[in-house]
């Protein structure tokens, strides 16, 4: 659940700190963090259990960092830890699908009609990752001039959901978050492969707004989504690295 900052002339809703030591403990091969030593549990009453110290210090990080009130908004690897650990097995299912619907649309297929100086940078960008994707995992996709959809090969499809289903779900968390906020399976499997960075692959997704904004400038609404979206990849960055620390 999130919590809305208040604004002048509203209530706060966003719940008062309620602790004051953030700690760490291990749990037999997990790790859980704990506010006033109490372990910490999921909005669904599941224990919060960490495959990672290096996880459980981020996230401990995250609370420890709260001042007044909590707001949860700010804390993506809080948010991603929930989720992994309280998706149903359905929601697995289906976030493995949603991979694979992304690489049927994917936006490292789609290259500018015009300018030409638009379509160089995006072939640049994007051609040596769709190889890598049909190289490295089967995900073979054709690229696309304009905007008028192409079918995928089916067997690439497949090939996307079958990487994606056999993640575990710390890892499954960080795919099923990184391909809406780049537009891309390719982008998402590029980072969760660590290929890319996810910092990187958000600047990559916008190749296309990038060139707009030299052209017309940007205004500050979709500055503001930019740095929003540049922080959450900036997060799965840390989330990645610290599910690779043993």
């Amino acid at each position: 659940m999130e919590y809305a900052k208040g604004v002048k002339g509203e209530i706060d809703q966003r719940p008062r700190r309620f602790y004051k030591e953030v700690a760490i403990a291990s749990d037999g091969g997990d790790w859980r963090v704990t506010l006033d030593g109490r372990a910490m549990r999921t909005p669904e009453g599941n224990p919060l259990a960490l495959p990672t110290l290096a996880l459980a210090e981020a996230i401990a990080a995250e609370w420890q960092a709260q001042e007044e009130r909590i707001d949860l908004h700010s804390m993506l690897l809080t948010r991603l830890a929930y989720g992994a650990i309280d998706r149903s097995e359905e929601g697995w299912e289906q976030a493995a699908q949603e991979a694979a619907r992304y690489a049927g649309t994917d936006l490292v297929c789609y290259l500018a009609d015009r300018p030409a100086a638009l379509r160089q940078r995006q072939e640049a960008a994007w051609g040596p990752l769709r190889m890598w994707a049909g190289e490295a995992h089967g995900v073979a996709l054709e690229a696309v001039s304009g905007i008028i959809p192409r079918d995928q090969p089916q067997t690439s499809l497949e090939a996307m959901q079958a990487y994606a289903e056999g993640l575990d779900r710390f890892r499954l968390a960080a795919l099923a978050h990184g391909v809406p906020l780049f537009g891309s399976a390719v982008l998402g499997l590029a980072v969760e492969r660590g290929r890319l960075s996810g910092a990187e692959a958000f600047e990559i997704s916008r190749i296309d707004e990038i060139y707009q904004n030299e052209q017309w400038g940007e205004d500050a609404e979709a500055t503001r989504r930019t740095e929003l979206g540049r922080r959450e990849a900036v997060a799965l960055d840390r989330w990645l690295a610290a599910l690779s620390q043993a």
